[in-house]
């Protein structure tokens, strides 16, 4: 279990380890902002994959992106506590794979065919300035002392030619595998025989979704709200899957939010109305982006979950979340919602 300083938050279950970020940024060379992590504990070792923004980029001007040569990789770092992390290597550098840019990386390993694969989603710009945001897919393989991408492996999943981000994949009880992306303003899911069928998904498949694109929404904002998005890959529990997600409030800051999904279906069994963790400390408030807790990664360690958040668009949070607690919160709101 997890041991330290631990932070109380208006807001249990979900709780800091520390009132600091894990990674801040500009604790490497060549890079600023670090933040947005998915994680890994492979080899008893945490890793952390985290997008890097590189040196040199600006703020723009009100007609044009919000920062000009606004470049970033994805890059590891590895802690043997889940506190104290050290950088490690660039995994996937902005240029290769088609990618203008690596953006919010999630680690996930994914069933098929009898046999685990590791999948990292991100998002993927094509282009300086774009927001032709599409959801990019890599296998990743493991050397005994790094990960390393399989290049032949990359996809675009989704619709062509639709914005499209904050993309995870999960195995659902029978085998299928699943897909919960994001085209503004809610969460969809799609569901796939297996990992081939998603990896190989073609135009009938994804026209067909579109065409009955409310059938295949899983959230929606609550009222008021801008927008939603899967954070971290769903945490398989006895009682269904634990789904961390952001939402972006009226007043632009983002909270974290979780929902409970059937382990058969993938579809939602109960909400938390309230955020489990929001914008309170200095380095969560203010930064390239104000009021911003981003949770991207989730690790399920017997009755905790160790879940890994950006914060403010410049650095790296973490906290722990009592499966207990969250599903004892999640049955009484789904009584509530049904009463």
């Amino acid at each position: 279990m997890y041991v330290g300083s631990v932070i109380a938050t208006q807001t249990p279950p979900v709780r800091r380890l520390r009132d600091r970020p894990v990674v801040e940024a500009g604790a490497v060379p060549g890079y600023g902002p670090l933040f947005n992590a998915g994680v890994l504990h492979h080899a008893g070792v945490y890793h952390l994959f985290t997008r890097a923004v590189r040196d040199g980029y600006r703020a723009g001007n009100d007609a044009g992106p919000r920062f000009v040569d606004y470049i970033s990789d994805i890059v590891v770092f590895t802690s043997n506590d889940g506190h104290r992390y050290e950088y490690g290597y660039v995994l996937a550098p902005a240029g290769s794979g088609g990618a203008y840019c690596f953006e919010d990386p999630r680690v996930q390993w994914v069933e098929h065919r009898g046999s685990q694969h590791l999948v990292m989603t991100y998002t993927h710009l094509s282009a300086p300035g774009s927001d032709t945001w599409r959801i990019g897919a890599h296998l990743l393989r493991w050397d005994g002392s790094r990960f390393e991408m399989d290049g032949s492996s990359g996809r675009l999943l989704g619709p062509n030619d639709v914005p499209n981000k904050d993309g995870v994949v999960f195995t659902l009880a029978d085998g299928r595998v699943a897909l919960i992306h994001r085209i503004h303003p809610d969460m969809q899911l799609a569901v796939f025989d297996d990992l081939d069928h998603l990896w190989h998904a073609g135009d009938d498949y994804w026209d067909a979704h579109l065409a009955d694109l409310a059938s295949h929404t899983l959230l929606t904002p609550s009222p008021g709200a801008l927008g939603i998005g899967a954070g971290a890959p769903p945490v398989r529990t006895a009682a269904g899957f634990l789904l961390f997600f952001h939402e972006r409030r009226a007043d632009g800051s983002y909270t974290m939010n979780v929902a409970l999904l059937d382990g058969a279906s993938g579809r939602v069994l109960s909400r938390l109305p309230e955020p489990v963790l929001k914008p309170e400390l200095e380095w969560e408030r203010a930064g390239d982006v104000n009021e911003v807790v981003f949770v991207q990664g989730a690790h399920l360690d017997a009755d905790d979950i160790y879940l890994t958040y950006g914060a403010a668009d410049r650095c790296v949070g973490v906290a722990v979340a009592s499966v207990p607690d969250l599903l004892d919160a999640l049955a009484a709101a789904g009584r509530d919602r049904t009463a």
